[in-house]
């Protein structure tokens, strides 16, 4: 369990953080840009919590969406003790596989009552729906911030799993919101020439 008595240590004040080992690397360092985007995704995740509070429509989903949503930002934190652990360290909290089984079985389940796509998607629709394709993208970035950091480097290929199946879900979980109230909206190509 993690106690914080004093939130401020002056330990980074050079530009530097703690791993979980010990280890000082620098707050620029590729690790640490990907632990800091799966931190924003996180945010993101929460404000569309909100807003799935706000729309009456959701509780007709397949699936509790909040409450999944809920267990995501608690598994990334998961994630972001697992990209901040160095690989040699046995024992450590790690992105597990059926961690990521969950998220492909949500996934179907949210999937199964959506029309096949015949259009990309714009990024819109129901409050709701849009801040889950926000989430989604930031998502995204988490991923390729994750995949550049693991480059060269021996990280958890579940937790690089875990961001790619995530950013899926949140799409389907984005169609699905909007399913229940105007359905897609969809991108119509040189629609402003």
């Amino acid at each position: 369990m993690v106690k914080l008595n004093k939130i401020y240590t002056r330990t980074g004040d050079a530009g530097t953080t703690g791993l979980v080992d010990g280890s000082r690397v620098s707050k620029a360092d590729p690790r640490m840009a990907a632990i800091g985007d799966v931190d924003e995704a996180n945010s993101a995740i929460g404000v569309a919590i909100g807003a799935i509070g706000q729309s009456s429509a959701v509780a007709r989903l397949p699936v509790d969406l909040g409450a999944a949503l809920s267990r995501i930002q608690n598994d990334l934190f998961d994630l972001g003790a697992d990209l901040a652990t160095p690989p040699a360290i046995e024992g450590a909290l790690r992105i597990a596989p059926g961690q990521v089984t969950w998220l492909e079985d949500t996934l179907d389940a949210l999937n199964a009552d959506l029309a096949p796509l015949t259009s990309f998607i714009l990024p819109a629709g129901d409050p709701a729906a849009a801040a889950v394709h926000l989430a989604r993208a930031i998502v995204r970035r988490a991923e390729r911030a994750a995949v550049a950091a693991a480059d060269g480097a021996n990280f958890n290929p579940h937790a690089l799993a875990y961001l790619n199946r995530l950013s899926d879900l949140l799409f389907v979980a984005a169609r699905a919101v909007n399913h229940l109230r105007i359905g897609d909206v969809l991108w119509v190509p040189g629609a402003s020439r």
